[in-house]
């Protein structure tokens, strides 16, 4: 793991990020154990991503899954 871990992550939830290892949208929902949580536009179950794997989305990709 690099530098940003949990204690560190500067994403505030309800931000909208991508996880690059599944290449998957998702809106922040809380951290927990070293690991963020994200849920997908619309809703439905959140899943758990290495903080590494993280960036923020796009307008495109946000546009593209119809979110602001």
């Amino acid at each position: 793991m690099t530098a940003q871990t949990a204690a560190t992550i500067t994403y505030r939830p309800g931000v909208w990020l991508m996880d690059t290892h599944l290449n998957r949208l998702g809106c922040l929902m809380a951290t927990e154990g070293g690991r963020a949580q994200l849920r997908p536009p619309g809703g439905g179950r959140e899943w758990d991503v290495d903080p590494d794997t993280l960036r923020l989305a796009r307008a495109d990709e946000k546009r593209a899954a119809g979110v602001r």
